[in-house]
């Protein structure tokens, strides 16, 4: 079985009554791009459930996978969502050049 790694998932949002459009981005480990996006779309339906209940959020579970800024009128794409290896930005082994 292949070692987890850290994903990234991508999925677009929009708000149901107005002209907004975003991203919600989901990170954890996961040992595929199919896993990272069943990982992301778990915690996220866990959130809502939570939410709708008026429930606390469920935080983050296992491999660091949560979903905190559920919010009212936004609705995920789910089908357009793409998922990748994570690469930080500001780690010492980037080739990025951004300057802090």
């Amino acid at each position: 079985m292949p070692e987890p790694q850290f994903y990234e998932v991508d999925v677009p949002i929009h708000r149901t009554d107005q002209q907004l459009h975003g991203l919600h981005v989901f990170t954890g480990q996961a040992t595929s791009p199919s896993e990272a996006l069943a990982r992301a779309h778990q915690v996220y339906d866990a959130a809502l459930a939570a939410r709708k209940a008026g429930l606390a959020n469920p935080g983050r579970q296992d491999g660091g996978w949560g979903a905190s800024a559920v919010r009212d009128g936004w609705e995920l794409d789910w089908r357009a969502a793409k998922a990748g290896r994570w690469t930080n930005p500001f780690s010492w082994t980037s080739t990025s050049s951004y300057v802090l």
